[in-house]
């Protein structure tokens, strides 16, 4: 099939592309609010095909409420709940799920289109499917997510939302770095230097912070130790250890910030090393040189907004905020990464 495409850019594929990401980023900004609502766990089943269509009439969500009615979220916080109440945290997990649904149906109908119309260069052809099956094993990882909180706990598994979480930024990278490669065409020459190496080196730097991010909000970390730059006073918070290594990693408040924060340093200070770099180097184009240093700024900004919002106790549009900028840093890294091996 891949003999029918063509065989170098697409500036319409480009387009393309940058909606689905442009969606992807969307759904992971009201998943973030989705999360800091408390209203994950409303929708207790998987539905993939009926359930884009929400409750139509009092019964239905009469029923929906009562199959909520049954895990322990409720019967541990929010027994007494009005059905009123139940709405408004279903409608953030039902929109959500629709976007995931959108999002879908925007990649895998236009991907047909233009391909049958040979459209899409021959090169991105065999990348493009693999984003659509991490796209599906993306909805898969969901429910995985949700299940986890339906039976034992009263929330998500942090694990599985840093999981989750950790998906969704790859796919946002993919389609990108895709983007890029459509809209320019195959490089014509590599760049003869470290810098490729520099670069994707610290674009992996920022999705482990942002993996070490969702494991403070998987622990609802962001409510404790408030004060900066001590942890109640002290540089190693009081409860670090947990029962064991991985209850220490994924599941203690103390250690989960505590690691966000180191992150938060080594990132900046590298960032910036980065940024200074190629502004001097005399082997980046200008527009290269101004990417490094957007991305050091940006870094330097969302490390700003993340003291903020840990010292406010994470109020919902500034947790919100903080992480539709985590997104536009590696998207700007990301961007950054791409261009350093091209000259």
């Amino acid at each position: 099939m891949t003999s029918f495409l063509r065989s170098d850019r697409s500036k319409p594929v480009a387009v393309w592309l940058f909606v689905v990401a442009a969606l992807v980023l969307a759904m992971v900004i009201v998943g973030g609010a989705t999360r800091l609502t408390d209203s994950g766990l409303s929708i207790t089943e998987w539905k993939p095909v009926t359930g884009a269509v929400p409750p139509m009439s009092d019964q239905a969500w009469q029923a929906e409420f009562e199959r909520y009615k049954q895990i322990p979220q409720y019967a541990q916080i929010n027994r007494g709940m009005s059905l009123s109440a139940f709405k408004s945290i279903y409608w953030w997990e039902w929109g959500h799920r629709f976007l995931g649904r959108l999002t879908g149906l925007v990649f895998f109908v236009p991907f047909v289109w233009f391909a049958v119309r040979r459209e899409i260069p021959r090169r991105l052809f065999w990348r493009l499917a693999g984003i659509f099956v991490l796209g599906g094993l993306q909805g898969a990882v969901g429910w995985w997510m949700v299940a986890s909180g339906l039976s034992e706990r009263v929330s998500v598994a942090p694990e599985r939302l840093m999981v989750h979480l950790g998906l969704a930024f790859a796919l946002l990278v993919a389609l990108l770095w895709t983007a890029f490669d459509a809209w320019s065409g195959a490089a014509r020459q590599t760049l003869p230097s470290p810098w490729g190496r520099r670069a994707v080196g610290l674009m992996g730097l920022i999705y482990l912070q942002i993996l070490l991010g969702a494991l403070v909000a998987g622990n609802d970390a962001g409510l404790v130790y408030n004060d900066f730059p001590l942890m109640n006073g002290r540089l190693v918070p009081d409860d670090y250890a947990g029962a064991g290594l991985w209850a220490t990693l994924a599941h203690s408040q103390g250690a989960v910030q505590l690691h966000h924060r180191l992150g938060a340093y080594v990132l900046t200070g590298v960032a910036l090393a980065i940024g200074w770099a190629a502004w001097r180097s005399n082997y980046l184009a200008r527009e290269t040189k101004l990417l490094g240093v957007a991305v050091a700024g940006a870094v330097v900004l969302q490390a700003m907004l993340g003291i903020a919002t840990l010292m406010m106790r994470a109020p919902l549009a500034l947790s919100i905020v903080h992480q539709l900028a985590a997104a536009l840093v590696l998207g700007l890294a990301t961007a950054f990464a791409w261009r350093t091996r091209r000259i």
